[in-house]
């Protein structure tokens, strides 16, 4: 009987795949704790769009000092719920666009909203409130 002197040896090495797989683990572990998801970048208000899809029946504005305008009305805050519930009446899903300068703090916009969901509330209807925004300029 003839035997060969070369043996043909069946074991892998796995020293080097092992070193790529720690290697790859340590740069996903660094690359993840760059990445910052509690930051949140807002510029506000601007649309793509241009539009709005639904039918607009009431509009509120808000100007930069704080001064509410409905149908370009000025209203005083206790006036803003009482004169909203007369121009909704006579519809069960009206729609309230609101036009509100960026300078103007988010409590005065919940107001409105408050409004309407408190009128919403009383007749049992689904009135929408709208933030109108700002398409951006095309150059």
């Amino acid at each position: 009987m003839l035997e060969s002197r070369n043996k043909i040896s069946p074991s892998f090495n796995s020293s080097s795949m092992s070193d790529l797989v720690f290697l790859l683990l340590i740069f996903f572990m660094l690359t993840s704790t760059l990445i910052s998801p509690n930051a949140i970048k807002l510029l506000l208000p601007q649309s793509s769009s241009g539009q709005t899809m639904a039918k607009q029946n009431v509009t509120v504005s808000i100007d930069s000092e704080e001064r509410f305008f409905v149908e370009n009305q000025p209203k005083s805050l206790e006036e803003l719920e009482p004169f909203l519930e007369g121009l909704l009446q006579n519809t069960q899903d009206g729609t309230v666009k609101l036009h509100s300068d960026k300078t103007v703090q988010v409590q005065s916009i919940v107001y409105v909203i408050d409004a309407v969901n408190h009128i919403n509330q009383r007749h049992n209807t689904k009135h929408k409130v709208i933030l109108a925004t700002e398409s951006p300029k095309t150059k």
